[in-house]
């Protein structure tokens, strides 16, 4: 589930940088949209399958909330877009896109298996 959970991240990641610096509107927004929102599906669900810090409400991680929230981010977005709410569509998307970005940057801490994998090879 690792594997998933890191090909899922690096994909968000790429795809959601394009989406932020792409043209809004067109076909390939939209359809890059979704394919950005099925991989952040298949990110979050896959965070449930991996150990995360030490438990803080009933063994869920502070990872696993983002990734509810993330979740709960997405419906919102994909709701504001259906009702023309553009704002609020970008802003949700955005902030799921920044909490990503920041999950990420958390797996650089010392003790997570990105930061052992990145850091064992080069001190090695």
């Amino acid at each position: 589930m690792v594997t998933v959970h890191l090909i899922a991240g690096l994909l968000a990641l790429i795809l959601g940088l394009v989406q932020l610096l792409a043209a809004k509107g067109t076909g390939r927004h939209r359809i890059l949209g979704w394919v950005w929102v099925v991989t952040m599906i298949a990110l979050c669900s896959s965070a449930f399958f991996l150990s995360g810090f030490p438990g803080l409400i009933v063994g869920l991680s502070i990872f696993h909330l983002l990734s509810i929230w993330t979740l709960i981010c997405l419906v919102i977005s994909l709701l504001a877009i259906r009702k023309q709410q553009i704002a609020r569509h970008r802003a949700f998307m955005v902030g799921a896109y920044l909490g990503t970005v920041g999950a990420g940057l958390g797996t650089l801490a010392p003790g997570r298996i990105i930061h052992e994998w990145l850091f064992a090879l080069t001190l090695s």
